[in-house]
C-alpha cells in the first residue's frame, strides 16, 4: 500500500478502520517510526476491529511493546512476538495461546510445540538463566529446510558447523528463570569493545529508552585502544530539537544500561536511517559513511536519498562525546 507515513502518518490506522482489519503484523522498526509521530494519529481512528497484534524481524524493546499494547491494542489485544527465519519454515518461538501464556514485554515467550530451543555458550553447553548466549535448535522440526540449492556445503557450514548436531541461526538470546526467550539480535552484528562482546541491538535498545528518541542504530568504528568504538545515529520524535545536551543524555543512558565500556564516541541525530524495504537497518551503510568509504550496493534501500542526508548531517556535525 506504499509508505506507512504517506500521505500522512495515519495511513495504516485509516486502513484498519476502513477495511476492519483484524490482524496487524509488522516490524519493531515500523512501530518505532509510528511511535515517533505520537499517539494523536492512531487515536484519530477506530482500531476496535483488531483482534491480534504481531511483531517480527528483529527484537522489540519493552518501551515500544508497551506503546503497541496501550495505544494500538488498547490493552485488550495480544501481541504475538514471533521469532523465526525463512529457513525454519514457520514460527519457532512465539506465544501460542495468549489466554494461557502470560506475555512479557519484549519477550517472544516460549518455543512452539515440538521445538526444542536453548541458549548455549561457545562450547554448546546450556547457559544459566538470564545469561546471554547463542540461540540453538536442538532437534529436527517439521518445515525445516534441508539444504541450499546447488550449495549444500554452504548450508552445512553456515547452520550446522558451529554447534554440531544443533541448528545455529546466528542470533543472541537470553532465557529467563521462567524459560522465556529474549532475542538480542544477530550474533554477527556484534561489537568487540575492550574485550567485551556487545550486540548492536542492546545498545540501540538502551538509547530508545529515552522518551526523546524514536529510533537508533549503533555501529562499530576502529579504536586504537578499545579495538572498536561506538557511534550512534538516532532519530528524534516529532517536535524534539537536537542538542548537545540530548546527545549527552544518550551517551549517559547507554553507559547506565550496559556499562562504561560501551560509552559511545559520538551521537548523530538524523531524519532517516538507511533501511531495506522490509524495514531492516543497513548498518554497513552507516559504517561506510563514518569510515569515508564507498557505501556499495544500495539497490535494496527503501529510500536511497537517506544516504546523502546522513552524509551531510554526519560531516556537518561535530560529534558529542
Amino acid at each position: 500500500e506504499g509508505a506507512p507515513d504517506y500521505p500522512d502518518p495515519g495511513t495504516w490506522w485509516s486502513m484498519i478502520q476502513k477495511y476492519k482489519v483484524t490482524i496487524f503484523y509488522t516490524s519493531p522498526t515500523a512501530l518505532r517510526m509510528a511511535k515517533k509521530y505520537g499517539d494523536t494519529w492512531p487515536n484519530k481512528y477506530d482500531l476496535s476491529s483488531l483482534k491480534v497484534l504481531g511483531t517480527v524481524g528483529e527484537p522489540i524493546n519493552p518501551e515500544v511493546w508497551e506503546w503497541y499494547n496501550q495505544v494500538i491494542g488498547k490493552k485488550r489485544r495480544p501481541i504475538i512476538d514471533t521469532w523465526w527465519q525463512t529457513e525454519t519454515g514457520g514460527f519457532m518461538i512465539a506465544p501460542t495461546a495468549s489466554d494461557l501464556v502470560t506475555l512479557k514485554p519484549g519477550s517472544a515467550t516460549l518455543p512452539m510445540p515440538g521445538i526444542d530451543a536453548d541458549v548455549v555458550d561457545e562450547l554448546g553447553q546450556p547457559m544459566p538463566a538470564n545469561t546471554k548466549g547463542y540461540l540453538v535448535i536442538k532437534k529436527p522440526w517439521p518445515g525445516m529446510t534441508i539444504g541450499i540449492y546447488g550449495d549444500q556445503a554452504r548450508f552445512q557450514e553456515v547452520y550446522w558447523s558451529k554447534f554440531p548436531g544443533m541448528y545455529y541461526p546466528a542470533d543472541y538470546a537470553v532465557k529467563d528463570e521462567d524459560g522465556y526467550f529474549w532475542l538480542l539480535g544477530r550474533a554477527d552484528e556484534v561489537l568487540n569493545i575492550a574485550g567485551h562482546r556487545v550486540g548492536t541491538a542492546e545498545i540501540e535498545s538502551a538509547a530508545v529508552t529515552l522518551p526523546e528518541i524514536a529510533e537508533a542504530a549503533a555501529i562499530g568504528v576502529h579504536d586504537d585502544i578499545k579495538g572498536e568504538g561506538i557511534v550512534v545515529f538516532a532519530i528524534l520524535k516529532t517536535g524534539v530539537t537536537p542538542t548537545d545536551n540530548l546527545a549527552h543524555k544518550v551517551i549517559t543512558r547507554v553507559r547506565e544500561e550496559i556499562g562504561k565500556f560501551v560509552t559511545p564516541q559520538g551521537v548523530y541525530f538524523v531524519e532517516k536511517l538507511p533501511k531495506t524495504r522490509s524495514g531492516k537497518i543497513m548498518r554497513r551503510v552507516l559504517k561506510a559513511i563514518v569510515e569515508d568509504k564507498p557505501v556499495g550496493d544500495v539497490s535494496t534501500l527503501e529510500d536511497a536519498a537517506a544516504v546523502e542526508q546522513i552524509k551531510q548531517r554526519y560531516h556537518a556535525t561535530q560529534p558529542t562525546t
